[in-house]
C-alpha cells in the first residue's frame, strides 16, 4: 500500500491540523468509549531504531470511526535526507531507488497534520512512532505538540494471555487478525487498527471501557513505560498534570437545562378539522395569533384527545408556498394536502435542550407537545424558543435520537460528563443536572429499544405482536441520575401469556436492548433489573399478579429492587400502559401498611458516615454518600408517597406532595431536600473528576478534596438524616 514518488498517496482525508501532530486532548476523550472512538492508527519505517539518529522513511496511517475501520488511507514515502542501511531495507524493503522522487518531512507535515487533525492515535509501540515525529519536527523546524495516544502493545500487555512475545504478530494470531503487508507503514498501521479493535471487547471484560480507563489502566505498566522511556521513546499516556483541560461543551446557556418544554409551550393547541381551506386555515391563524396549526382528519371535536401520530401539522409558511406556487387559487385547497404528517413531538417533561436539538436536527419550526401516552397537549415554534442563546451542545439529545447503532449512541453518550461539567460551571445545581442526566438515560433507553425493534423487522420476526412500553426504573426514572448509571429498566406488553409468543418476541428484544445499551456506555444492571430478565417483563395482567404477589409477601429480602419498579418512567411505546401499571401500584401499596414497612427497610435505615467531633468516616480514602445518605431520604420519600397517594416521581416533588397531603414533620421534610441537594452536588462533583481521571465512577467521595466550608455542609447534610427512619415510622402509622 505504500508508494513511491513525489506525490503522497492519500484517499480522501477529512479534518485539517495545524503544523504537527495536531492538537491533543480534542474531543470529550475522557468519557468517549473505545467502541466508538474516532481515532487514527499509524505506523512509521525508518531507517533504524536509535530514535536519536534515525529518520522517517515511510509513513502509514488509517482512520477509524464508531468501531470500524473506514476507507480513508495514508501511504506516503518520505526522502530521509541520508544513506538507508542495508539491515533496515533487509526489514522494510525500502532503499534508495524506491525513494526517488520521494518529497522531504517538512513537505509532507501539513499533509501528515490534516489527515491526524485531532484524533486519537493508535499503534504499536507508539512510542517509538511519536518520537520520531518529535525528532523530524525538531530537524525541520516545527512545532510539534504529542498527540492524545493509546499503544496496542500496553493494552494486550493488560487483558492477554502469557505470549511468547508482544510483537504485532503474535498479538494478531493470538486475536485472530490477519497480518496485513507487515513492515510497510500502512500495513502495519492497518493490521495495528484490526488489532486495537479486537482488543475493546477484552478491554470491557475487564472493566476498561472508555479512552480516559485505558490511559489510567496503561499508566499501571509503569515498567513497560519506563523501558519505553529509558530507550528515547515519548511516552504515549502523557501524566494527567500535563493532559489539556478537556472544553468542548464550555460556555453553554443553561436556560434549556433548566426549563422544560412545558413552561414554553402553547396550551392547550389550536386543532382544526383537516378538510378546511387554507384561507379558513389562515384566518384561525390570524384570530389566534400562532403560525401554526394541528389538524385531525378523524371527525372527532376539536376538544377529544388526539395522538401526535394521527395528527397533521399546517404552518403560515406551508400556506406562503402555496400561495407562491398556485396564487389565489391556493386558498381554496384542503389543509390536508399542505400539511406535514405525523406531527413531530416532544415530551411536556423533556428539557427545552431537547426540543432544540429537534428543530435543529430536522430544520423545523414547529413542534407538537405531547403527553406519556402521545396525546397532543400543546405546541411550541421557534419564536418560543427565540430568546434562548444556546450552540452546538442543544442537539447532543438529537443525536442519541438519531443513532443509528450502539458506537453511534456511544459517541453521543460520552458528551454527557462534559456537558454536566459545563452546567455546573454554568451555576445549575447538581439536582438539575442530574434530571438532564436522567432524561437522557430515558432518551437512550428509548433509542435502543427502536433500535432493536427495528432489527427484529429485518430479522423477519415481524412488528410488535401487541402495544407495549419500555419503562426506566430507579434513579433514571425519578429523573435523579447520576454520571455512574446502570441499566434499570423493565418492559410492559398489552397482553400475553409468561413464555407465550409475545413473551418470546419481547424477550428477544429485551436481549438486543441490553445489549445495545451496554455497548453504549450504559452498563448491564448487576442485579439483573433489564427487560431481558423475565421478571422485569410481562402483559399487562403479569404486572398486576406480581403487584399483587409483591404486597403479600412478610420479609424485606423478598422485594429487593421492586421498590425501585414505583419510580418508573416510560420512555419509548404506550405510555398509557405504563401509566395504569403504576396507577395500580400505588393503589395497592396504600392499602397494604405491613408492605409499605418492609419495603421502608429494604431501603435501608439510615447511618449516616459521622464520627467523634463531627468527622467524616471514611474507607479507603472515601466516604460512600449514597449509602451514607441519600438511599435513605430516596426511599423515605418514595415510601411517604405511596402512603399518602402523592403520584409523582422526584423526590422533591414527593416530599412537596406529603407535606400538601398535610402529613406533618414539614421541617424534616424539608431540611432532606436540603440534604439531597448536598450529596448530589458533592458526589456528581466527584464523579466528573473521577471520569476525566480514568476511574470508574461511583458515590464514594473524596473528603481531601473539599475545603472546610464543604466538610461542613456534608456533615451538617448528613446529619440531618440521622432522624429518618423514626419520621417515616411516625408519619406512616398517623
Amino acid at each position: 500500500m505504500s508508494t513511491s514518488g513525489a506525490t503522497p498517496s492519500i484517499a480522501a482525508p477529512s479534518g485539517a491540523g495545524s503544523s504537527g501532530a495536531g492538537p491533543s486532548g480534542a474531543g470529550p476523550w475522557g468519557a468517549m468509549p473505545l467502541v466508538a472512538v474516532e481515532a487514527v492508527a499509524l505506523d512509521l519505517e525508518t531507517t533504524g531504531l536509535d530514535v536519536a539518529r534515525a529518520r522517517v522513511l515511510e509513513i502509514g496511517a488509517v482512520r477509524l470511526a464508531r468501531g470500524r475501520v473506514t476507507g480513508e488511507r495514508l501511504a506516503i514515502r518520505v526522502d530521509p535526507g541520508q544513506a538507508v542501511p542495508a539491515a533496515s531495507t533487509a526489514v522494510h524493503g525500502i532503499d534508495a531507488a524506491a525513494l526517488v522522487g520521494a518529497p522531504s518531512f517538512p513537505e509532507v507535515a501539513p499533509t501528515l497534520a490534516a489527515f491526524l487533525g485531532p484524533s486519537l492515535v493508535i499503534g504499536h509501540s507508539i512510542g517509538f512512532d511519536l518520537a520520531m515525529l518529535k525528532r523530524e519536527h525538531r530537524l525541520a523546524g516545527l512545532a510539534w505538540s504529542p498527540p492524545r495516544a493509546l499503544c496496542t502493545h500496553i493494552l494486550a500487555e493488560l487483558v492477554g494471555p502469557p505470549l511468547p512475545d508482544l510483537s504485532l504478530e503474535t498479538i494478531a494470531a493470538w486475536l485472530g487478525v490477519e497480518v496485513v503487508g507487515r513492515h510497510s507503514a500502512a500495513g502495519d498501521a492497518e493490521t495495528a487498527a484490526a488489532v486495537f479493535l479486537a482488543l475493546v471487547p477484552h478491554l470491557a471484560a475487564c472493566g476498561v471501557r472508555t479512552v480516559a480507563e485505558a490511559e489510567a489502566a496503561s499508566r499501571r505498566r509503569a515498567e513497560t513505560l519506563e523501558r519505553q522511556v529509558r530507550a528515547g521513546w515519548v511516552e504515549p499516556v502523557r501524566p494527567l498534570a500535563e493532559q489539556d483541560a478537556e472544553a468542548t461543551l464550555a460556555r453553554i446557556d443553561s436556560y434549556p437545562y433548566r426549563h422544560r418544554v412545558r413552561e414554553l409551550m402553547s396550551a392547550p393547541p389550536v386543532v382544526a378539522p383537516a378538510d378546511i381551506d387554507l384561507a379558513g386555515a389562515a384566518r384561525l391563524m390570524a384570530e389566534r395569533r400562532i403560525s401554526s396549526l394541528v389538524l385531525r382528519a378523524d371527525g372527532a371535536a376539536p376538544e377529544a384527545p388526539l395522538a401526535a401520530a394521527a395528527a397533521g401539522i399546517l404552518t403560515e409558511r406551508d400556506i406562503l408556498r402555496a400561495v407562491a406556487e398556485h396564487g389565489a387559487a391556493a386558498l381554496a385547497l384542503p389543509a390536508s394536502a399542505r400539511m406535514s404528517s405525523p406531527v413531530a413531538g416532544v415530551p411536556a417533561e423533556a428539557f427545552v435542550y431537547r426540543a432544540i436539538g429537534r428543530m435543529m436536527h430536522r430544520r423545523i419550526r414547529h413542534l407538537g407537545v405531547v403527553d406519556e401516552a402521545g396525546i397532543l397537549v400543546g405546541a411550541l415554534s421557534a419564536r418560543d424558543l427565540l430568546r434562548l442563546r444556546t450552540s452546538e451542545a442543544a442537539a447532543m439529545g438529537d443525536a442519541i435520537g438519531e443513532a443509528g447503532d450502539a458506537p453511534s449512541l456511544a459517541a453521543a453518550w460520552a458528551r454527557l460528563p462534559g456537558l454536566a461539567r459545563s452546567l455546573l460551571a454554568e451555576g445549575v445545581e447538581a439536582r438539575g443536572v442530574a434530571a438532564v442526566v436522567a432524561r437522557e438515560i430515558g432518551a437512550l433507553t428509548g433509542r435502543a429499544a427502536a433500535l432493536a425493534e427495528a432489527a427484529l423487522a429485518a430479522k423477519g420476526r415481524g412488528p410488535p405482536p401487541v402495544p407495549y412500553a419500555v419503562v426506566v426504573l430507579g434513579s433514571a426514572g425519578r429523573g435523579e441520575s447520576l454520571l455512574a448509571a446502570d441499566q434499570d429498566n423493565a418492559l410492559i406488553f398489552a397482553a400475553g401469556d409468561p413464555d407465550g409468543p409475545e413473551d418470546r418476541w419481547f424477550a428477544e428484544l429485551g436481549a438486543r436492548m441490553a445489549a445495545t445499551l451496554d455497548v453504549a456506555g450504559l452498563p448491564f444492571c448487576k442485579g439483573g433489573v433489564m427487560a431481558s430478565n423475565a421478571l422485569w417483563r410481562g402483559s399487562l395482567a403479569t404486572w398486576r399478579a406480581r403487584i399483587g404477589e409483591w404486597v403479600q409477601r412478610s420479609r424485606p429480602e423478598d422485594l429487593l429492587s421492586v421498590d425501585i419498579f414505583y419510580d418508573l418512567r416510560p420512555v419509548h411505546g404506550d405510555g398509557a400502559l405504563a401509566r395504569t401499571v403504576v396507577e395500580d401500584a400505588f393503589a395497592a401499596g396504600r392499602d397494604h401498611p405491613a408492605f409499605l414497612k418492609l419495603l421502608a427497610e429494604v431501603g435501608g435505615q439510615a447511618r449516616p458516615p459521622i464520627g467523634l467531633f463531627g468527622r467524616l468516616k471514611t474507607e479507603d480514602g472515601r466516604v460512600d454518600l449514597k449509602r451514607g445518605g441519600l438511599l435513605a431520604v430516596t426511599a423515605a420519600a418514595r415510601v411517604l408517597a405511596i402512603r399518602y397517594g402523592v403520584l409523582r416521581r422526584s423526590t422533591t416533588d414527593r416530599l412537596e406532595g406529603v407535606r400538601a397531603a398535610g402529613a406533618g414533620a414539614d421541617a424534616d421534610l424539608a431540611a432532606w431536600e436540603a440534604a439531597q441537594a448536598v450529596l448530589l452536588a458533592a458526589i456528581l462533583d466527584q464523579q466528573i473528576v473521577d471520569i476525566a481521571a480514568g476511574r470508574p465512577p461511583d458515590s464514594a467521595v473524596d473528603p481531601r478534596r473539599l475545603d472546610r466550608a464543604a466538610r461542613e455542609l456534608l456533615v451538617a447534610a448528613l446529619g440531618a438524616l440521622g432522624h429518618v427512619d423514626e419520621t417515616v415510622r411516625d408519619l406512616m402509622f398517623r
